[in-house]
């Protein structure tokens, strides 16, 4: 076993802590907890990410053979939303292929929730206010900086990200020597946060980040203006992405057009696709009005313990198990 940052009881009670904080934090709020499929037909469509494969083999009333692992349990918690369950949220473990590395495990716990009738904006104070508590249990605190995508960009590098050629884009990451090759805006986009961005921001600040480009929408709703943006946050804590949040899309056909041309992106760069979620695209359009968070609980953990392995808040780590 590796050395670690804490002790292997040290990580274990923080984990235990930090559920029972979630647990506590959503009952007084009434929120539901959930538990969906960790198995399904369907898989994730989005180009960054890979799923893992397995196969069923018993009868074949059971239904298809073929199964993914989930990458999140979005879809479906959105179901359960279109059924009428209200607010809900589901804490468990997810798998991404492919994604291992100091600060990434292929298998790792994801808190997500809904609260109906929210919109993103809304949602994401009660995201900091968890994100807040959590630090109050180990005896911190950060400053909140809340920012729009676009502004952050003028602020820190002088670009206006929504209107900027590509070439202004690039001109900040010279010193990197990245290959071109392939890269689209919002590529370059990302780079400039994980690159520029992201490494700047304090230890004891919760930045929080929203109404991104319009093409960085994924599942959220595109609110119309001059121009049009993505109605989304994102969460970081010190230097960690922490969580990302959508005033969730409810219209099926849009959803299908995105599934679909994310489809298209997986083919031209040679990546295998899954089949769509139909069951969801069937509900979608029931689903009410609602947000929806992704919180990345060893992200979290690794910032309440002030390291940036992933590995001192597993149990065991993914090369160990």
């Amino acid at each position: 076993m590796r050395s670690r940052k804490l002790t292997l009881a040290g990580a274990l009670q923080l984990r235990a802590s930090i559920y029972a904080l979630i647990r506590s934090f959503f009952a007084t709020r009434n929120v539901l907890e959930v538990e969906t499929p960790i198995l399904s037909a369907a898989g994730n469509s989005e180009p960054n990410i890979q799923s893992f494969t397995t196969r069923f083999s018993g009868h074949v009333d059971a239904g298809e053979a073929q199964r993914w692992l989930r990458t999140s349990p979005e879809y479906p918690l959105k179901r359960l939303l279109a059924a009428g369950i209200g607010d809900c949220y589901e804490l468990g473990r997810v798998f991404r292929n492919g994604e291992a590395g100091g600060r990434h495990n292929p298998e790792f716990t994801m808190l997500e929730w809904y609260r109906v009738g929210w919109d993103h904006r809304r949602l994401m104070e009660e995201t900091i206010t968890l994100v807040e508590a959590a630090l109050a249990m180990v005896g911190r605190r950060a400053e909140v900086h809340i920012v729009s995508y676009r502004q952050l960009f003028l602020d820190e590098l002088g670009i206006d990200p929504l209107h900027a050629p590509i070439d202004e884009l690039r001109a900040p990451l010279a010193e990197y020597s990245i290959d071109p090759a392939g890269l689209t805006r919002d590529d370059w986009l990302d780079l400039l946060i994980t690159h520029r961005l992201q490494p700047a921001f304090s230890r004891d600040c919760i930045t929080v980040i929203h109404d991104y480009p319009a093409t960085q929408c994924a599942l959220a709703k595109i609110r119309a203006g001059d121009p049009p943006l993505a109605e989304r946050f994102e969460l970081y804590l010190g230097q960690h992405e922490v969580a990302n949040g959508y005033h969730e899309l409810n219209d099926a056909d849009e959803q299908r057009i995105r599934f679909e041309r994310d489809q298209t992106t997986r083919r031209e760069r040679g990546l295998s696709e899954s089949p769509l979620d139909h069951r969801l695209l069937a509900t979608l359009d029931e689903m009410p009005d609602a947000a929806g968070v992704a919180m990345g609980i060893e992200r979290l953990l690794m910032c309440l313990a002030d390291t940036n392995a992933i590995a001192d808040v597993l149990a065991i780590p993914f090369h160990e198990a």
